[in-house]
């Protein structure tokens, strides 16, 4: 927090959902992170894909 001036964690508009998903069985939060990976995933291409386009 010293160096970064910011505490790691989420967003405040995803905090309540992050709360809210903490009550659901382990097979529901289980779909919300494989939802979560998926969408990280295809960030990080969609990124790769513009740092490639930008090399060339």
């Amino acid at each position: 927090m010293l160096l970064f001036d910011k505490q790691r964690g989420p967003d405040d508009d995803l905090r309540l959902h992050f709360e809210a998903a903490s009550n659901l069985d382990p097979n529901e939060k289980g779909v919300i992170k494989e939802i979560m990976e998926g969408m990280l995933l295809k960030h990080d291409a969609k990124k790769l894909r513009s740092l490639q386009k930008q090399a060339v």
